[in-house]
């Protein structure tokens, strides 16, 4: 069916048969259902996933960027089951306000402002600082991305369309989705969302007065709420600029069609904005809209969840700046489950770099020789699969590939596994072993105990202030191709 004909036919298309696509099982935690479910998807061999994309006021913390390494996980460990996977991300460059409550000041305004700046320039260079980062940590880039800017017609139809079948009406100027008029609007988890509502959902809630029901929403405003807002466009309701939940379903259904598989996005989404997309979306349509829903925990710090509104903002490229490689940081969050919370310290980062180049120098160790012997390496690769077919156990799936290095097999066989692997885990092994092989600079026992020795000794000197013999230490290390930086967490290096 035609995007034209979704959007002006929004009941037309029937339910097609869920139908079983894969022999495997493929598994993970639908938040829509509370539980990990075996997944299926409507076309055999084929998904439609969607994905909540950045609102680009301010650079993506780590945080964010654990969110979407999960998502990338999840793409690939389909793809490697035999799927085909279309994915489709929204970038928000309007109409996300500070407050849950259709209150407060639009993120990007706020933004514009900050930094003296249009907000047109402001969504360019945090769209491109966000894709920096997304690319580094070794994701792949969605098929579609699509801003909220591109879509004011597709926004303007579903709320006259809301509107028509009553879902919808127009109070003070704007025009709110009326939620009274569902079965149930609490479709996560009632009790949960419930008690949310009783504090407010957020501290810097503010109740509405045009609204007939706390927990209705905005679909469009106009100037009577936000007399300076930036961008602004005509409407049947006056002059003014779509709400942030719409975007999500109007620009998924543009590209995915009236149904997708997938929809992906962190707890913090989880309500208001995906319950309201799908109050709205399922309104619209007629018809139930996305079957699962994948969400990943928060990356926290000693001081609790990671947050731009903390100040400092810890970001991929800031890593970088500090001597780690992007893809250390993606191999820590693969060492731990996308729904428990994921604690952040510089020594837990540390480890992790430790055991990355590890396990870069025994790939780097491996000879591309003899034959693959294809019986053991499809064994280790349906073990892979099964660990990343069940609830994405990315940490089993990190696990079974040292257990393929150890392996009583040839190495054109491990490196053949190694390959394999990454094609869901994106750690560059290959790449970055080479790397290593051709620098001639494989760091061996020996050269690490010597490594941390020289650090241990200019930290001698520099508590004693001798920050000539300190110095002396750094260019001695330097000399032997490592080179090392002082961060607040402690000495981190690198071979140059």
């Amino acid at each position: 069916m035609s995007l034209n004909n979704i959007f002006k036919n929004p009941i037309r298309c029937g339910l097609k048969e869920w139908r079983i696509t894969m022999a495997n099982k493929f598994t993970f935690y639908n938040t829509l259902d509370r539980q990990v479910e075996e997944f299926h998807s409507r076309e055999e061999g084929k998904v439609s996933m969607y994905t909540c994309g950045p609102t680009v006021y301010h650079f993506a913390h780590i945080g964010n960027i654990r969110t979407y390494i999960m998502q990338d996980v999840l793409l690939k460990s389909l793809e490697y089951a035999g799927y085909e996977v279309k994915r489709v991300m929204n970038i928000t460059d309007v109409g996300h306000l500070s407050s849950d409550a259709d209150t407060g000041e639009d993120k990007m305004v706020a933004g514009a402002k900050r930094e003296h700046k249009t907000v047109m320039e402001i969504a360019k260079f945090y769209t491109d600082a966000f894709f920096k980062d997304f690319d580094a940590v070794g994701n792949k880039r969605p098929d579609v991305v699509e801003p909220a800017t591109n879509c004011i017609p597709e926004f303007i139809h579903m709320v006259e369309v809301l509107l028509e079948k009553g879902y919808a009406y127009v109070a003070g100027g704007n025009v709110y989705f009326d939620t009274s008029k569902l079965d149930d609007y609490y479709v996560f988890s009632s009790s949960v969302e419930k008690e949310a509502l009783e504090v407010g959902v957020r501290d810097d809630v503010e109740e509405d007065v045009n609204k007939k029901n706390k927990t209705d929403f905005v679909l469009w405003f106009t100037k009577s709420k936000f007399e300076d807002q930036a961008l602004k466009w005509d409407s049947p309701w006056g002059v003014g600029y779509p709400g942030w939940h719409i975007e999500c379903s109007c620009i998924s259904m543009k590209h995915l069609g009236e149904y997708i598989d997938i929809h992906c996005g962190g707890v913090d989404n989880i309500f208001p904005h995906h319950t309201n997309e799908i109050a709205q979306s399922e309104a619209y349509l007629g018809h139930e809209w996305c079957k699962y829903w994948f969400h990943s925990n928060h990356l926290n710090d000693q001081s609790g969840k990671m947050s731009k509104s903390k100040g400092a903002i810890l970001t991929v490229s800031v890593l970088q700046e500090k001597g780690y490689d992007p893809l250390v940081y993606r191999f820590f969050c693969l060492q731990s489950h996308y729904r428990k919370p994921l604690v952040f310290s510089y020594d837990n980062l540390d480890n992790a770099a430790q055991a990355y180049n590890k396990l870069i120098k025994r790939v780097a160790e491996l000879k591309a020789e003899g034959t693959v012997d294809e019986t053991v390496k499809a064994d280790y690769e349906a073990k892979f699969l099964e660990a990343v077919s069940n609830d994405l156990n990315t940490s089993m799936a990190v696990t079974i590939l040292y257990d393929a290095l150890k392996a009583d097999t040839n190495d054109a066989t491990k490196l053949a596994l190694v390959e394999s692997f990454d094609k869901v885990l994106s750690l560059d092994l290959v790449g970055h072993a080479k790397a290593l092989a051709d620098a001639g600079s494989s760091v061996d026992a020996e050269l690490e105990a010597y490594i941390n020795d020289a650090i241990a000794r200019r930290a001698e000197a520099k508590k004693a202030k001798d920050f000539a013999t300190a110095d002396a230490i750094r260019d001695e290390l330097l000399a032997k191709g490592v080179e090392i930086k002082d961060t607040r967490e402690g000495v981190v290096w690198h071979l140059v």
